[in-house]
């Protein structure tokens, strides 16, 4: 789990209203609400993705994350949702994106609830995830601002010791549970 001491949560950091720029009196609370203009904001999860991409010796391809959060440690592909996609949508992009491989079939497994710490705020995430195939890992290749590398493993307790996010691990396990 991210180390949410050195993170401030998404609600402490409205001081002021976003409309009107009326200081906030009850910072932390959510929603946020201001009394002046009456603007409202959720502090809602955003919708993230990842792929257990198995081959046919039932080993997942594992990503080495090439920066913060985590950086270092493993990984499932997958990202963030962008605006106007759907879940399966953003999955094959971020998967293409983050690897060169092309989804030919997903199915949903499961979801987790996740908190992304990046640059001193944290924010809530829903983790969808997906079990995909591939025609092959042959077009491997790594997106150098995001993967340094690729682990293709069986997943065993050691490495599942290694991932960057409590999600990732549950859903794994998830799977492997089935």
């Amino acid at each position: 789990m991210p180390d949410l001491k050195l993170s401030t949560h998404l609600s402490q950091t409205f001081r002021y209203c976003p409309r009107c720029g009326k200081t906030n009196s009850q910072i932390g609370k959510n929603p946020f609400s201001c009394d002046d203009c009456e603007f409202v904001y959720y502090f809602s999860p955003v919708a993230a993705v990842g792929g257990i991409i198995v081959d046919s010796q039932n080993q997942i391809l594992f990503v080495v994350r090439g920066k913060k959060p985590g950086k270092g440690k493993l990984g499932l592909p997958g990202g963030f949702a962008d605006p106007g996609e759907t879940l399966e949508s953003s999955l094959k992009r971020e998967v293409l994106e983050e690897t060169s491989l092309i989804i030919e079939s997903l199915n949903y497994l499961c979801s987790f609830p996740n908190q992304y710490a990046y640059r001193g705020v944290a924010i809530e995430v829903l983790d969808t995830f997906f079990v995909c195939t591939v025609e092959s890992f042959e077009t491997l290749s790594a997106q150098a601002e995001e993967i340094d590398s690729f682990r293709i493993a069986q997943p065993e307790k050691e490495l599942l010791d290694q991932l960057a996010f409590p999600s990732n691990r549950n859903a794994i396990e998830y799977f492997l549970s089935r």
